[in-house]
């Protein structure tokens, strides 16, 4: 079966390079040679924004390792629902690289709103699937 592999993969992946990318975050604050600058206004602009796309990025490589269990999980619901659910849990890392793509590319805010809308359509739609199909192989003889 393999509805919700590539979120495991793909999210495992996306930690990866979060975790990564919170190492230069910690560099940025603590070792660099214009550190204070960096500490001085750590908590607005884009710096601000930079730890966000930090938080989100771990948070939805996360909930995309949880979609991709739970959906590899529900064999009697069907492909089409799971796989739409997984593709909405994938688009949703749209909102932390929109954040970098913000921060770093000045691009627009689009990409934030549609991964965010993503992800929550996807975790609403696998929450339902859930609710109607977990357990069912079970329950048929």
């Amino acid at each position: 079966m393999k509805t919700g592999r590539y979120n495991v993969g793909v999210g495992l992946l996306v930690m990866g390079g979060f975790m990564l990318y919170g190492f230069l975050l910690i560099y940025l604050r603590d070792f660099a040679p214009d550190k204070e600058a960096w500490v001085a206004s750590y908590s607005v602009g884009k710096h601000f924004e930079a730890r966000l796309a930090h938080v989100h990025g771990n948070l939805f490589a996360l909930l995309n390792l949880a979609l991709g269990f739970v959906l590899a999980r529900l064999g009697s619901a069907s492909d089409r629902a799971r796989n739409t659910a997984a593709a909405l849990g994938l688009a949703g890392l749209l909102m932390p690289i929109g954040i970098l793509g913000e921060v770093y590319l000045g691009l627009s805010p689009v990409f934030v709103l549609l991964g965010a809308v993503a992800m929550t359509a996807s975790v609403v739609f696998s929450g339902v699937l859930a609710l109607r199909h977990w357990g069912a192989q079970e329950a048929t003889p």
